[in-house]
């Protein structure tokens, strides 16, 4: 792929899960050398300001003027596209998409998409994500334009998901566990969802310890393969 284009990742949302998106694009890459491989130019910024402060306390101050200033120095620096792996910061992508002359991936129509291919028909989505996406229905408009719902758990267990969300951030998910992922999802299965959605990178991060009968489906995953087909310039994700 010695003629693919240069991908810039707009992360740190956190750094981790930044960390996660290069491994998978490296990782689902078909390569036999060094060459065969995408250049990625990373910001890796865990000093955006939060997102849960801006979109759900109303407490601090947007993080879409850091954001922007991200997404223009990785076009200035050479960038062909750009993506962010962080789902909630996509609740400022019409801004940021209009900031700079080259494509930004879009999470949200990424995935809908992929879904949409992969099991035609569905009617409910199970998210397992921050609290800040029902607040600001991310992927609502998406999924309800194809006649599907986007389904949450109940209060109390969205909670302890956002407890192993931070706790992921801090680098201490090993230490409380992963148990609130898997509540969350055996809850939504009995909601009767058709599928479960990891929309949060931070799960992605942990991914491996959902176990379900659903089909499930991770967002960070789905991206990392459309950074693949874009670079490479195959348009198959």
């Amino acid at each position: 792929m010695t003629n693919s284009k240069t991908v810039g990742i707009m992360g740190g949302m956190g750094p981790a899960a930044t960390v996660d998106l290069m491994q998978r694009i490296i990782a689902a890459t078909p390569a036999s050398d060094d060459h065969d491989h995408i250049r990625m130019l990373v910001d890796n910024n865990p000093k955006v300001p939060s997102r849960i402060k801006a979109l759900i306390d109303k407490t601090g101050p947007s993080p879409l003027p850091v954001l922007t200033n991200m997404a223009k120095q990785l076009s200035a620096q050479g960038a062909d596209l750009l993506a962010m792996p962080c789902n909630t910061a996509h609740h400022y992508y019409d801004e940021l998409a209009s900031a700079v002359d080259i494509p930004f991936l879009n999470i949200m129509e990424l995935v809908s998409a992929h879904i949409a291919d992969q099991q035609p028909g569905f009617r409910r989505v199970g998210l397992l994500a921050s609290s800040a996406l029902s607040t600001i229905a991310l992927y609502e408009p998406w999924f309800g334009s194809r006649g599907a719902e986007v389904v949450y758990p109940p209060a109390a267990e969205q909670r302890a998901l956002m407890e192993l969300i931070f706790a992921i951030k801090g680098n201490a998910g090993d230490s409380i566990g992963y148990a609130a992922m898997q509540s969350c999802a055996e809850t939504l299965e009995a909601m009767h969802v058709d599928c479960l959605l990891i929309a949060c990178t931070e799960l992605s991060v942990i991914s491996e310890q959902l176990h379900t009968a659903l089909p499930s489906y991770d967002a960070q995953d789905i991206l990392a393969h459309a950074v693949i087909a874009q670079a490479s310039g195959t348009g198959i994700a």
